[in-house]
């Protein structure tokens, strides 16, 4: 069975070598929450019929402020990628990211192994440091102090490489003490699933990349990240790291006055720094089709 980096490698480059990631921020469309399954199993059909390689969601418990108020559906990130992925055959899946704050490592990394068996290797991790005190605080997670919640991602990155490896061995950590790593069935994606790391934090987030990721994922939403590469490249040299090998992937933004002209033009601007993927998400749009219509037709212009 062909993992997703398998198929990906098969794919025609007809859109120019950029790919595009359906990226799922709003579920307030006009079905109603009562139809908000068909309605999403249809969406995600649409979009891998269009050639979207890439389909993700928020690790997010309330709507985000800028997207629409925080009463507004939002759904569980690991359930709907599930969902999505019984209802898709070829397309990438991921959180775009998972806040490390929410989820026991061991319990992630079993989450995305998980989802990568059942889709036939079509998993990935996309991890950050969490940010949003607000929900955290009404729900009544804990949020550390933004220094602990950094040592916390790299324990969840280094648990998730070493439960998807050989090693059963413990896991030492200075917050998390793990006595076997044991990971079955394994990740059918090898050596582990595709891990992308999402922010632009200069001096954590970057140098993590280096470190560990096979992606970055920048915002692409103002002024094109062009500084941002500079210092990832630099955390590279530092680390004895191949930029080259890291994934430079973009967010960006579309609402409903949003043309193919103007995202293209945004699009182009990516592509000439070295971006291989852009991820798109919509604000203010309640009829989904029209963001697959939007990326589509900008996929077309190459």
């Amino acid at each position: 069975m062909q993992t997703w980096a398998d198929a990906a490698s098969d794919a025609p480059e007809g859109n120019g070598g950029m790919e595009f990631g359906l990226h799922i921020a709003d579920f307030t469309w006009r079905t109603g929450a009562a139809r908000l399954g068909p309605a999403l199993a249809a969406h995600v059909r649409g979009a891998e019929a269009a050639g979207i390689q890439r389909i993700t969601v928020m690790d997010h418990f309330w709507q985000l402020p800028g997207i629409g108020p925080v009463e507004h559906e939002m759904l569980e990130a690991y359930a709907t990628l599930g969902f999505i992925a019984a209802h898709t055959e070829k397309a990438l899946l991921h959180t775009l990211v998972t806040g490390v704050i929410y989820r026991h490592p061991a319990l992630l990394a079993k989450q995305v192994t998980t989802l990568d068996v059942l889709s036939g290797g079509r998993a990935a991790l996309g991890i950050g440091a969490a940010w949003n005190e607000q929900e955290t605080q009404g729900l009544g997670f804990a949020f550390p102090p933004v220094a602990e919640r950094f040592r916390q991602l790299e324990e969840t990155i280094q648990i998730c490489l070493q439960m998807w490896s050989d090693s059963e061995e413990p896991y030492e950590g200075a917050i998390w003490q793990l006595e076997r790593t044991l990971n079955s069935p394994q990740s059918l994606t090898r050596p582990h699933p595709y891990l992308m790391i999402g922010g632009g934090g200069e001096k954590k987030t970057l140098r993590m990349v280096a470190q560990y990721a096979d992606a970055c994922n920048l915002s692409a939403m103002g002024e094109l990240p062009a500084h941002k590469l500079d210092v990832l490249r630099g955390h590279c040299d530092a680390v004895g790291r191949d930029y080259d090998e890291i994934e430079k992937t973009a967010m960006i933004g579309v609402n409903p006055q949003s043309t193919v002209d103007s995202v293209a033009a945004v699009v182009s601007g990516l592509a000439a720094l070295g971006f291989t993927a852009t991820y798109v998400f919509s604000v203010g749009i309640d009829e989904p089709a029209r963001v697959v219509d939007l990326i589509a037709g900008v996929a077309a212009r190459g």
